[in-house]
């Protein structure tokens, strides 16, 4: 396994509604839905973080993100989805998700991630992370509490 894995620390939970729309012609949330699910709990963290394009347009972007489906979400319901953090690398942290299903007992249906790379707006090339961001970065690993959000 992976050493940015296993050394992940829970920093943000949302709990999203589950939305009629998000179903698909099988009955169960359509496989794309989870990217989404997963990008609002990011974007939504990184917002808190502070973590947006500079006054040049440096900023984050995403180079590949991941979805292990294990059990059908469906409407009506309310899916939780817990996103951690790796060790940050010289441009770049790793975000792993989980989404649970509310209504189950928080049970596991999902579980993701993406590599979120800093890039610079000219080059269109990674850069380092800002010092600014490499900080927030370090204090979230050794705070205790994570940011608990219903949406």
């Amino acid at each position: 396994m992976d050493a940015k894995v296993v050394d992940k620390k829970l920093v943000y939970t949302v709990t999203i509604p589950i939305r009629w729309g998000d179903m698909d012609a099988m009955g169960h949330v359509n496989n794309t839905i989870y990217f989404r699910y997963m990008e609002q709990a990011r974007i939504e963290w990184l917002t808190m973080l502070g973590c947006l394009p500079d006054e040049n347009g440096n900023g984050p972007v995403i180079v590949n993100a991941h979805c292990t489906f294990k059990r059908p979400l469906k409407y009506p319901g309310q899916v939780e989805v817990c996103t951690y953090i790796g060790a940050a690398g010289r441009s770049s942290i790793e975000t792993i998700q989980e989404m649970r299903s509310v209504d189950d007992g928080y049970a596991l249906y999902a579980e993701g991630g993406a590599k979120v790379v800093w890039v610079d707006a000219l080059t269109q090339k990674s850069t380092p992370l800002p010092d600014a961001i490499r900080q927030k970065l370090t204090e979230l690993k050794s705070v205790s509490k994570p940011k608990k959000v219903i949406a």
